[in-house]
């Protein structure tokens, strides 16, 4: 069993089928068949803004007939039950029908943590880099004279490199072709293609392909041969129609004679990169400059840095498109090299303007750029091999262009090619000979030295053959030291000799046409000539090679042009002629060391006579062995790319090594440790290479796909035993006889299926590098030949050898070896396989297929293994867990080949390895527990897992584990009888020693759920993929099959039981149980602890597991809301498969205690895996939204129905979670954002149903408690309650709603004889799902609320309560939610009548009870529609909702929860302090109550004794026990209106206060806390309440002046547009630091969308406003800020900050005017008006807005005014100087603004305005001299500031200091003389002259102490 073999792919087919359920989170409702919008909330009519205040009649029978409305359909079964078994029985049945089978289906494991998948390598296949299909659609010139000739390759501009061979292509027409009819013998058809595919391995925005034109060659130079294209054009008929048909004469003339000889003409060049960005954006590409990075992009910036990326990634998948080129750039004969045309691209690239510095000819080339596809019709390879699928047809072929990567590819051969390209590049010959100007030469390759030895090997160009013997470089006339720029493809001999080579012909063509038509233009200057092999090894690389004169000696191939063979050299031997020749081939590695090896193996081999040559020595039979040796140890020395190219050679050649003893010169050769030290050399150099790619588990991949596909026994020849030359055969058959038992048995048994499995899919694969057939299998005949024998017994000690070398090896390679295990431990095992496959023994026992010698190597290799993982561990943790995969796998594949008992035994013995106290010591447990969590998934990952795993006959018949393999048969009998129920959900010593491997990783789990790591995710993850596995397992489908499998996972859930603490349920509801009856509260607390010697030993494994949390008391971190679900998945579906019966059992003797702590887990269960709406798929476009919903219309039924959802969003808080990593509900996997609509289909689905059935296993689970439980009914109904806020389906609201009917039907009367909060939420709940949209939740609903009502009408207390419930929870349900549907509720209240009218048991409950309550309820639902229209006007809506809870101010249970209510909108607003003052006014509207009942000293009295708090809670006094009964029934019932409801009122008042900052409010509230607690002796909360207040008064301390308690504005508004606003004023409170334009903007734009545009018009002063100057058919807003204003007295008592901010009723803000209109004018002309505004209640308050109802204005004289601003200066400056940690930035900015030249105008002119004369109206002397007193105070302060700043200046601010100084005393005598002056009426005496003298210092104090100030 696999647990990934559940893919994706495999997914959507699940997908199909399943039902799409309904969700009702969602926003959209269908109506009919067309998705429309859920109705959008209409703009306010401002007519119904202001509803008069005074109370309404809520029951006034007006309102609305319900009777009117079309009820809902009704339940028909809703009371057709007999008895409650019946009920429950039909439920059951319900719930059942239609499930999901699969529950993991639903929620597919990630791949994060999948170490049991081992990858499987990518099958042998030859390098394609990047394919691009170039089609050369045209080539053409302005003319057309003559047949021309192109060659396209690619060039990489940065690497400075030809990356690809040349592709030939000619467009000639017919015309053209018949020039050359009489050199063109035939023409092959693969020489017709006029479309190649390019590859590029490493992309790059430097890479161009150059197409090179050439033309037969004809006299003159290139330019006078360009000059007719240059200068003529083909429209030009008339004008050049002579001179066109000349220039074609002479051309046919040329190519008739000249046809075999080419000329250089002209080049284009296309940047690739760019180009395929440009058809990219643009179909057809005709810019030339664009396409050679000189377009519009080049010239802003040339190719933008981006582009490398960008076409990196998508050079693959580029659209396709055709580039057209409209100029070519003429060929230089002088620059014909490849370093010129580099030059000539760096130009391109770098400047736009090159057309100036090179020539261009105008034409054209067309070419259509396309992704190649990977299968191509008619492509031949670049041997010219036809490429599957060859058409039936002959077609026009398409070429594969062979790449020459810019750097090294590491892929091994997998195909033959051996390929030679010949560069000619220069040759020299100057001034020698003076007839040498045309230069040509003809390349041949020779297999002799006579004329017929010229092999047929040189590829042919274009149109002509296939292959050629011989080739001729293109001509540049007059050069007699020409550049080349040929390319000669030559396919090499498979065997190459000494006699191969290449001849190279110098000649000079005339091109004047001689007088003899027969002559041949050829002149012969010389040769020369190039052996292929130099020591036997291929010749490559650059050569400059010398001219022979003469005609060439005998023999002379034999030799190399270096050697001075008696002939006429040119230039005296001198070299003359260079070249370079490449070479690609899987033939010659062209690498010294591994020719050296090849060479040596080869001679071994017997296939070479002694002495033979290697490299440029010749070695003797004798030192064979020894060179050998060198050159096995010299292989890690080889270059990387020609290793990794012949690899699998490699390989096979020294496996073959390791097997083969040799005896050499009759000496025997032991090369097996040599050779296998060579091969961990190989494997650590491949590891060790960043350039070679690695899985995720670290295994090099040429590696891996060499033993997957490529590896096999080596091949060792019969030859072997009759050639004793070669090997000894006595030596052999000793050293056969010493490896390995040859008697083993071999009993007739049944066939290993297993075995046979794994050799289908991994032994008989074709070896890719060697021939030779199949190897022969032993025959069970007796009488079988010895040498035979001999030659099996052989075949089988691969595994030996190689186990042996693993245990022998030494220092590094030892190292290596169990660094690299891996690889080892999989050709062991491939090795392993083919051994049993070949020597047919799968039907010999496991026992005895191996030799008891390699079991013991075994043994020692995983030992030794497990110790080096335990060594690297401390130090290098990844490479560690590595190793530990490798092992794992390696156990994991012994299982299907070695006896399971003995594996088993290696099991054992790495655990305790791994548990040991010296691995403990050094390394973390929770590494250690990762380590075996990832050993035992992988192992419990095996197809026979479970037949290892599941129960035996009985405990006494269960053999000790670790155990032998047992048949499936005999393990799967399940006998459950004789168990204890209890102890099968734990994890005995006894499940461990029946289940070994399940009780490992079980309690592996355990243990790592102990641990603050990653380890805790892990083992879920272990678990969660092994059960995963189980489910979609399609052997375990049958039930019966399921129950045994959940049966040996009933441990898991105790486990979990035991670690509800560490889940997260993000979101989820803190939920408490208790017990049903009996056991102490403190059971909770006490789960019983796993046992200590149970978890030290799993069959006889000491793991060192540790204590569970509850036992230590080590807290441990939460577990990730990914990892809580993976577990509470695997809990679900333990306890959705397994047996009831035995459930029931189990839940009959499960402690009450335990008990709890289930329920509480399946209220976590539901949290946990609620269904979420795709936040991608939220925000996407409404186009995009419509086309989603319409594609899943199409179906029928629910599936339409179930996108209701799609545009809902889920009111849980955890939504904002969603994209934090470690808080995610979805599987990271899936958190892509770019999602495709199948992709968010499938996910919508899916999680639908995941939900779905997750929550009816939690109900089945429930329905099974209930019937074991009796007392714990209102635990029971908690979960259920709790499910019911979560998104359900319809499906399950359905089952979830019968069950609760169920209930009421079978405990009603303990339902409603319980505490009221039950019957609250009941009613909540239920009322929210009357308000869906969907009509069937609303019909369940309907019925579980009547019946609700029917029950509870037996007692009249009862259905009182039930009926203030209802009441409450729709008044909360309203107050609370913004999107309720009063629509649905009226007609689910219809729905509910009509139960009423229909029931004929209880008819009066028809005519009075549901009738009045109805009523009631309805009138509700008027305030929603007024609420809904005030959503975007918060203050308009807490008016509202302030009005509403006025008007039930006769009924505290209502009053109280719309003060809730609002308590909540301000708190979802961030107003915390008016959440607070709501929660107040609630706390003493409970105070009254309790103070009609009860009379305590520690209690408030009433309102009153929150009048520190704030004054305006007196206003909840108004109710009195002459109106209102505390006694009466249903009045009060609420858990608030008590003095626990109370304390918890003002506790969350508390913190609102400290969240608003309101820290002295803090300490107000608990002084009414505090002597509660003292009563109730609650000193735990006294402790957190003490704590509370200490935190608060430390941030008064610490925050004092820093606290920012609100901005207020004042606002009127003005006209009949406003309704009942008009001409109303408010103060708004808003938060602080808000800036008069943002409250404008955001009045202004809602207020807009009410009225209309153009409609609403800002006053932007705040002076008076003349209403009738306004305009009737416009409205007004006119917005000022206020400040707080006090009385002087009143300033005395408010000293702090918070006491200026707090219970705040007069406001005053100022207004500036002139007497002649205008708001501003001169000094002695600004007055002020100051206006006092007094609002209705005092801030803060439970609304943020307050009306005023008291204006009261006085105003300043301009002499006042200048008053007070010289007071404001100078508080500014004595706040500054006095400061108790001076600022000298803040300092200084008020002295600037006092004394500084620039300003002090200010103050002066001031002075000189009010103080330079003495006013002439005696009423201003009094504010003359209190100014001349402000101006003395103010000088006085600038003194102190500049003396302070002296102080606090640096040095480099004292230039600064002088200057302040200097106008600080300008200033003073400026103002000296108006200060001095005095009014004389101030000083005449007050009493008679003759007592002046007596009392002169008594009257002249007043004056003279102003004098002195």
């Amino acid at each position: 069993m696999v647990a990934t073999g559940f893919f994706w792919e495999e997914f959507w087919f699940y997908c199909i089928n399943w039902p799409k359920h309904i969700f009702a989170c969602c926003k959209a409702v269908r109506r009919g068949s067309v998705f429309v919008p859920a109705p959008q909330v209409k703009s306010p009519s401002l007519t119904v803004l202001c509803d008069d205040e005074g109370a309404r009649n809520t029951l006034s029978s007006s309102d609305f007939d319900l009777r009117a409305l079309q009820p809902d359909p009704r339940l028909d079964c809703l009371l057709r039950f007999s008895s409650p078994e019946e009920l429950d029985r039909f439920n059951l049945e319900s719930r059942h029908a239609n499930r999901q089978p699969e529950l993991f289906a639903l929620y597919p494991p990630s791949d994060e943590d999948a170490v049991e998948i081992r990858p499987i390598p990518d099958c042998p296949k030859e390098h394609m880099g990047h394919r691009i299909l170039v089609r050369c659609l045209s080539i053409k010139f302005e003319i057309e004279i003559e047949p021309i000739f192109a060659t396209m390759a690619l060039y990489d501009l940065k690497e400075k490199k030809k990356i690809s061979e040349n592709f030939h292509c000619d467009l000639n027409s017919d015309q053209m072709k018949s020039f050359l009819r009489g050199h063109t013998p035939h023409t092959d058809s693969s020489t017709t293609a006029r479309a190649a595919i390019f590859s590029i391995s490493y992309p790059s925005p430097d890479i161009y392909l150059v197409i090179k034109i050439e033309k037969v060659l004809q006299q003159g130079d290139i330019s006078e041969c360009a000059e007719p294209y240059m200068t003529m054009k083909e429209s030009d008929t008339t004008k050049n129609k002579e001179k066109l048909e000349k220039l074609r004469s002479q051309a046919e003339s040329s190519c008739q004679r000249l046809g075999q000889y080419r000329m250089p003409f002209a080049f284009a060049t296309i940047n690739i990169m760019s180009a395929i960005s440009t058809v990219t954006l643009d179909r057809d590409t005709t810019d030339s400059d664009s396409v050679n990075g000189n377009g519009p992009k080049a010239r802003e910036g040339r190719l933008d840095h981006s582009l490398h990326a960008s076409v990196c990634k998508s050079i693959s998948s580029f659209k396709p498109g055709i580039i057209t080129i409209t100029n070519f750039f003429k060929q230089e004969g002088e620059r014909l090299s490849d370093e010129d045309l580099f030059k000539v691209l760096a130009d391109l690239k770098r400047t736009s303007n090159i057309q100036r510095r090179v020539k261009t000819i105008s034409g054209s080339v067309k070419l259509d750029v396309t992704p190649a596809p990977d299968t191509v019709a008619a492509c031949l390879s670049p041997e010219i091999i036809p490429i599957k699928p060859v058409p039936e047809k002959i077609v026009r072929p398409i070429k594969e262009v062979l790449e020459f990567p810019s750097s090294d590819v590491y892929v091994p051969h997998c195909i033959y090619r051996n390929l030679l390209y010949v560069y000619p590049q220069r040759l020299n010959i100057g001034s020698r000979l003076a007839s040498a100007r045309n230069i040509t030469v003809k390349i041949q390759f020779m297999n002799g030295e006579e004329a017929s030895s010229a092999l047929p090997v040189i590829f042919g160009k274009s149109n002509g053959p296939e292959f050629v013997s011989e080739t001729y470089t293109p001509v540049t006339y007059h050069n007699k030291s020409p550049d080349f720029y040929e390319e000669v493809k030559i396919r090499l001999p498979a065997r190459l000799t000494e006699r191969h080579h290449l001849l190279f012909t110098f000649i000079h063509v005339s091109c004047q046409a001689r007088q003899s038509q027969s002559a041949s233009p050829e002149t012969l200057i010389g040769y020369s000539w190039l052996p292929i092999l130099s020591n036997e090894r291929l010749q490559v690389g650059q050569c400059c090679l010398p001219i022979v004169q003469d005609r060439l000696p005998l023999n002379y191939s034999l030799h190399s042009p270096e050697v001075m063979v008696p002939v006429r050299w040119m230039e005296s031997h001198k070299g003359l002629f260079s070249l370079e020749l490449q070479a690609v081939s899987s033939v010659h590695t062209q690498d010294s060391y591994l020719e050296r090896f090849f060479a040596l193996c080869h001679a071994l081999e017997g296939k070479a006579m002694f002495p033979i040559r290697v490299g440029e020595e010749k070695v003797p039979e004798h030192k064979l062995e020894h060179e050998l040796k060198l050159s096995i140890i010299s292989l890690s020395a080889a270059a990387l790319e020609p290793l990794v190219l012949f690899l699998h050679l490699v390989l096979d050649k020294l496996f073959h090594l390791i097997m083969q003893p040799m005896v050499i010169a009759g000496q025997t050769a032991n090369l097996a440790q040599i050779a296998f030290e060579s091969v961990v050399s190989v494997v650590n150099s491949l590891h060790s290479s960043q350039e070679l790619a690695k899985d995720q588990q670290g295994r090099n991949c040429l590696l891996a796909t060499y033993l997957y596909f490529v590896f096999r026994l080596p091949d060792t020849p019969l030859e072997v035993f009759s050639t004793a030359t070669s090997v000894g055969n006595m030596l052999l058959q000793s050293r056969i006889r010493s490896s390995s038992n040859p008697d083993i048995p071999v009993p007739h048994s049944t066939e290993d299926t297993e075995v046979k499995d794994i050799m289908v899919g991994k032994v008989f694969h074709t070896n890719f590098n060697s021939g030779g057939g199949e190897k022969k299998t032993k025959t069970k005949q007796t009488n079988v030949r010895g040498d035979v024998y001999l030659y099996v017994d052989l075949l089988q000690q691969f595994h030996e050898e190689l186990a042996l070398q693993m245990v022998v090896s030494t220092g590094v390679c030892r190292e290596n070896v169990y660094k690299y295990a891996w690889f080892f431990f999989e050709l062991l095992v491939k090795s392993m396989a083919q051994y049993v496959s070949q020597m047919d023994k799968r039907g010999i026992p496991r026992k005895s297929r191996f030799s008891d010698r390699f079991k013991d190597d075994i043994t020692t290799i995983v030992n030794v293994v497990t110790a080096e993982i335990g060594t690297i561990l401390v130090k290098q943790q990844k490479q560690a867990e590595k190793v530990n995969i490798s092992l794992a796998f390696f156990l994991y594949d012994l299982m299907s080949l070695m006896d399971r008992g003995f594996v088993f035994n290696l099991v054992r013995n790495y655990c305790n390895q791994v548990s040991s106290p010296c691995h403990s010591a050094a390394v973390s447990m929770a590494t250690l527990i990762s380590m075996r969590l990832e050993f035992l998934r992988v192992l419990c990952s095996h197809e026979h897992y479970l037949n290892l795993s599941l129960y035996f006959s009985s405990p006494a018949s269960a053999p000790a584990s670790p155990s032998p393999s047992v048949t499936s048969q005999t393990s799967s009998s399940c006998s459950l009888q004789d168990q204890k129920l209890v102890a099968m959900f734990d994890l005995s010593q006894e499940f461990k020693q029946q289940h070994y491997l399940t009780g490992l990783i079980l309690t592996e789990l355990s243990a790592a759920l102990d641990t603050e790591s990653d380890g805790s995710r892990k083992a879920i993850n272990a678990t969660y993929s092994l059960l995963c596995a189980h489910d979609l397992d399609a052997r375990c489908s049958k039930p019966e099959v399921r129950t045994k499998i959940a049966a040996l996972y009933l441990p898991l859930v105790g486990i979990i039981i035991d670690s509800i603490n560490y889940l997260d349920f993000t979101g989820g509801p803190s939920v408490s149980f208790r017990p049903a009856a009996g056991g102490p509260e403190e059971d909770f607390e006490n789960i019983p602890p796993i046992n200590h010697s149970v978890a030290m030993a799993i069959a006889g494994n000491p793991f060192n597991t540790l204590a569970r949390n509850a036992m230590s008391g080590k807290s441990c971190s939460t577990l990730t809301a990914e990892a809580s679900r993976s577990l509470l998945a695997c809990f679900l579906w333990v306890m959705k498969n397994a047996e009831q019966g035995l459930v029931q059992r189990w839940l009959a003797d499960t402690p009450p205690a335990q008990l709890g702590r289930l329920l509480e887990l399946l209220t976590i269960c539901v949290s946990c895996l609620e269904y979420r709406v795709s936040t991608q798929a939220l925000q996407k476009s409404q186009q995009a939204k419509a086309r989603l919903e319409e594609a899943l219309l199409g179906g029928m039924g629910a599936r339409g129905e179930m996108m209701k959802r799609v545009g809902g969003r889920c009111s849980s808080p955890r939504e904002n979670l969603r994209w934090r990593k470690d808080l995610t509900q979805w599987r990271q996997t899936n958190d892509r954002q770019d999602k495709s609509k199948a992709e968010l289909d499938q996910e919508a689905i899916i999680g639908g149903n995941l939900a779905t059935e997750a929550n009816l296993i939690v109900l089945d689970l429930l329905e099974t408690i209930v019937q074991v439980m009796r007392g714990g009914l209102l635990v029971i109904l908690r979960v259920l309650l709790h499910s019911l806020t979560c998104n359900q389906s319809s499906t399950y609201l359905s089952h979830c709603f019968s069950t609760i009917r169920a209930l009421i039907v079978k405990f009603g009367d303990v339902l409603f004889e319980e505490e009221a909060e039950q019957c609250a939420d009941l009613c909540q709940k239920v009322l929210q799902y009357c308000s869906s949209c969907v009509d069937s939740n609303r019909s369940q609903a309907c019925a579980t609320l009547y019946l609700v009502m029917r029950y509870s009408f037996s007692s009249a207390s009862n259905f009182s309560r039930v009926k203030m419930q209802v009441t409450m929870s729709l008044a909360s349900l309203v107050g609370k939610s913004s999107d309720v549907r009063e629509e649905y509720l009226r007609r689910s209240f219809r729905t509910i009548l009509s139960y009423a009218e229909e029931d004929s048991e209880i008819k009066l409950l028809s005519e009075f009870s549901v009738d009045e309550l109805l009523k009631n309820l309805n009138s509700i639902l008027l305030d929603t529609v007024k609420m809904k229209e005030f959503q975007e006007d918060p203050e308009m809506l807490m008016d509202l909702m302030y009005r509403i809870a006025k008007n039930y101010q006769t009924s505290p249970d209502l009053r109280l929860t719309w003060l809730q209510n609002m308590a909540e909108k301000h708190n979802g607003r961030k107003c915390f302090t008016e959440s607070a003052m709501c929660l107040v006014h609630a706390a003493a509207l409970v105070a009254e109550y309790l103070s009609m009942l009860e009379d305590h000293k520690y209690l408030p009295v009433g309102s009153v004794t929150f009048q520190n708090i704030s004054a305006n809670v007196l206003e909840e006094s108004a109710v009195s026990d002459d109106i209102l009964s505390p006694d009466e029934d249903g009045v009060c019932s609420g858990c608030y209106f008590t003095e626990n409801g109370l304390v918890a009122l003002l506790e969350q008042a508390a913190e609102l206060f400290s969240n608003g900052g309101l820290y002295e409010a803090v300490n107000e509230v608990y002084k009414i806390i505090i002597p509660i607690l003292e009563a109730h002796r609650d000193f735990r909360k006294l402790a957190t309440t003490h704590d509370n207040l200490k935190r608060a008064f430390d941030n008064i301390v610490h925050k004092g002046h820093k606290r920012m308690f609100g901005t207020y504005f004042r606002v009127a508004f003005f006209g009949s547009k406003f309704g009942d606003l008009d001409e109303r004023e408010f103060i708004y409170k808003e938060p602080g630091i808000t800036h008069l334009p943002e409250i404008s903007h955001r009045l202004e734009n809602f207020y807009s969308q009410c009225l209309g545009d153009g409609v609403l018009e800002m006053i932007k002063d705040s002076t008076p406003v003349d209403k009738n100057k306004l305009n009737a058919n416009k409205a007004y807003i006119q917005i000022t800020y206020v400040e707080p204003y006090f009385d002087d007295y009143e300033m005395k008592d408010r000293m702090t900050n918070f006491e200026k901010s707090f219970n705040l009723r007069r406001f005053m803000y100022t207004t500036p005017f002139t007497k002649s209109g205008r708001p501003r004018g001169e000094l002695n002309e600004q007055y002020k008006r100051k206006t006092i505004l007094t609002t209705m209640h005092a801030f803060p308050y439970i609304k943020t807005r307050i009306n005023v109802i008291q204006k009261e204005e006085f105003d300043l004289t301009p002499i006042e005014v200048a008053i007070e601003d010289m007071q404001k200066k100078t508080r500014e400056l004595a706040i500054a100087t006095h400061k108790e940690t001076p600022d000298a930035k803040m300092l200084q900015m008020v002295l600037q603004g006092s004394v500084t030249a620039t300003v002090n105008q200010g103050p002066l002119e001031v002075a000189q305005v009010f103080l330079n004369e003495i006013p002439a109206d005696p009423k201003l002397y009094r504010h003359h001299n209190k100014l001349r007193l402000c101006f003395k105070e103010f000088l006085l302060r600038c003194g102190e500031a500049v003396e302070k700043n002296k102080h606090l200046i640096a040095s480099d601010q004292k230039e600064y200091q002088q200057e302040l100084k200097k106008n600080y005393n300008k200033l003073r005598e400026n103002l000296r003389p108006m200060l001095e002056r005095k009014i004389p009426e101030l000083y005449k005496p007050l009493v008679k002259p003759r007592m002046e003298n007596r009392y002169g210092s008594l009257v002249e104090s007043p004056s003279a102490s102003a004098c002195r100030c």
